[in-house]
């Protein structure tokens, strides 16, 4: 994929440059605002500092909160729904693995 396939989200005020489909660049879009707004409340509940660990604990919300819905009956989610997240929360990996990476030691 080339770079004008890359969307910039900002997550927790560090811009991430992610490589996406153009199909799937609203839902990584809004997969970040929503991460973001989860770190945020958790940086202000001043109980996790640094943001490894808030993103850590974010990670593990987002987490509890989907597999808890999916023992809950609901309309059945699809395939193909899931496999979506998977790919997104891999491509976010990727980005953070790609940041701390970056970082001076």
């Amino acid at each position: 994929m080339s770079s004008s396939n890359s969307v910039t989200v900002q997550i927790l005020d560090k811009e991430y440059s992610i490589i996406c489909p153009p199909e799937e660049r609203s839902n990584l879009v809004s997969a970040a605002r929503y991460l973001d707004s989860k770190m945020r409340e958790i940086r202000s509940s001043g109980k996790v500092i640094g943001a490894d660990r808030i993103a850590v604990m974010a990670a593990l919300n987002i987490t509890h909160d989907l597999l808890h819905n999916q023992e809950r009956p609901q309309a059945p989610t699809s395939g193909a729904t899931r496999e979506q997240v998977r790919d997104l929360l891999e491509r976010v990996d990727q980005a953070l693995a790609d940041d701390a990476g970056s970082k001076p030691a």
